[in-house]
């Protein structure tokens, strides 16, 4: 089940026969090469998807061909290009920066692992580009691709192995 999604810089996301509202980061998009740690930017490129996290507190695994692991509170995702476990899912409490996976605002009560800078990861190129809920208003992202629950539902549905996410200016 390989779909191809595209989300556009102007807030548009497209595929699969779906014309959907995204939001991507507060930094615009970038090339893949001039990517950075904290940059707020999207990556522009075709990611491949990875898997799906999504709090089992809140209902069951989404219907999608995906991986779909469900969070635990002790999730986080290392942003810190000193540790070895850079831009990789981690058990809290850990050293160095990193991101807590376990929200109170809902946005990564579904959250897809998009395959940028994992293989291999380079230290500072960036970490955590994610296709996860959207705050009210589409708020701009820290780099990640963020849509409405219902649409990110619908898109999780046609994802599957082989799939890919691409970002465009």
């Amino acid at each position: 089940m390989a779909s191809h999604f595209t989300a556009f810089a102007d807030g548009r996301f497209e595929g699969e026969g779906l014309e959907l509202r995204c939001a991507l980061g507060k930094g615009g998009v970038k090339p893949a090469e001039a990517k950075r740690e904290g940059d707020g930017a999207s990556p522009i490129g075709a990611w491949p998807v990875r898997r799906v996290f999504y709090r089992p507190d809140k209902g069951p695994p989404p219907e999608t061909g995906l991986p779909a692991i469900g969070l635990k509170p002790e999730d986080g995702w290392s942003d810190d290009p000193s540790e070895p476990s850079y831009n990789r899912l981690v058990p809290l409490p850990c050293r160095g920066s990193h991101e807590r996976l376990w929200r109170e605002d809902g946005l990564y009560d579904l959250v897809v692992e998009l395959g940028y800078n994992d293989d291999p990861v380079v230290a500072g190129m960036g970490s955590a580009i994610f296709l996860h809920v959207a705050r009210a208003g589409y708020v701009p992202t820290e780099g990640c691709i963020a849509l409405a629950e219902p649409d990110l539902r619908a898109v999780l549905r046609l994802l599957g192995s082989g799939s890919v996410i691409e970002i465009r200016a």
